[in-house]
């Protein structure tokens, strides 16, 4: 555990979790507003475990978006769901079964199954279709189901390190297609979710190694969402590359796992990881209702030093 004191002289207490990514936070209440010491304190113990976990928060909306701010400029979503209040663009409520039940004509079960068929579908980071991905998220539980509904975390600078020599090397110089809908099943006839993606369709050539802007470390930039080829390789070859640095970037001893309770916030690194939404929530018959504020990221810079590139549907700091 690392022990930090702040110029209040309150300790913050960062106690990682797992091996490569992770750590529990103590000593802090979110809700009031931090001192500069504190926030450099927070901010350093980001870059250094990629998500941080604080138990028994009492925040509201309003503190919630004081909060990302004082890490950044927080998005304001131009669409959100029903579930999200009014008042507070910057908050999204993903409250799963409130939002997708019964819409484009089929039920959460039949979107699941038709959106993440395959193990990998599911990891993603925030918005990874855009030229701009956020820079960061923090997510508070507002009610959780007795069991089930934890999410998972992946290092990608760790799982990067973790590659061969050759290999790191090989994928440094590639770029890769992002786009919304990737993997998608489309139901026979009339698909309204299709149209729904052709008419929002969000597409960008991202580096797949990002040099994080702050700390400078390479990560791999590969997710099961969103990433739809590599554009130097062909599709069969890509196909392949692809699933290789996926299995790479999730294997287990990257990754830490997190079980929600009311009042619990997690604060990721957008930039350096991807986490794995949960599935298996709606076992229990219970209501799990999460509240984000996301905060506004830059465009990923490869290790050639190229940028990434805006296809359609984005343009840094348009939202």
């Amino acid at each position: 555990m690392v022990t930090t004191r702040t110029a209040t002289d309150r300790p913050v207490h960062i106690a990682p979790v797992a091996g490569h990514i992770g750590a529990e936070v103590h000593g802090v209440d979110l809700a009031e507003d931090l001192p500069g010491s504190t926030v450099a304190a927070l901010r350093a113990a980001l870059l250094r475990r990629k998500v941080l976990f604080f138990r028994g928060q009492r925040l509201d909306h309003t503190a919630h978006v004081a909060l990302a701010r004082r890490f950044g400029e927080p998005v304001v979503l131009p669409r959100r769901g029903s579930a999200s209040p009014s008042g507070f663009p910057e908050v999204e409520t993903t409250a799963d079964r409130l939002e997708l039940g019964g819409r484009f004509g089929m039920e959460h079960e039949e979107w699941l199954d038709r959106r993440r068929h395959s193990l990998l579908r599911g990891w993603h980071c925030d918005h990874g279709a855009r030229v701009d991905p956020p820079a960061a998220t923090i997510l508070r539980a507002e009610e959780v189901p007795p069991y089930g509904g934890d999410t998972t975390w992946s290092n990608l600078a760790a799982a990067y390190a973790g590659l061969s020599a050759p290999v790191r090397a090989f994928v440094d110089g590639l770029r890769a297609e992002h786009r919304l809908g990737v993997g998608y099943q489309p139901r026979p006839g009339e698909d309204a979710y299709v149209r729904h993606l052709l008419d929002r369709q969000v597409a960008s050539v991202h580096p797949l190694v990002r040099v994080h802007p702050e700390s400078g470390e390479r990560s791999l930039f590969v997710n099961g969402y969103y990433l739809e080829r590599v554009q130097e390789l062909s599709r069969a070859e890509s196909a392949r590359v692809l699933e290789m640095l996926l299995e790479q970037a999730v294997r287990p001893e990257y990754t830490v796992r997190f079980r929600w309770e009311p009042g619990s916030v997690a604060f990721w690194d957008n930039r350096s990881t991807i986490h794995l939404a949960p599935s298996d929530h709606t076992v229990a018959g219970a209501p799990r209702i999460m509240h984000r504020v996301m905060v506004a990221g830059d465009v990923p810079v490869g290790v050639d030093g190229r940028a990434s590139e805006a296809l359609t549907g984005s343009e840094p700091g348009v939202w």
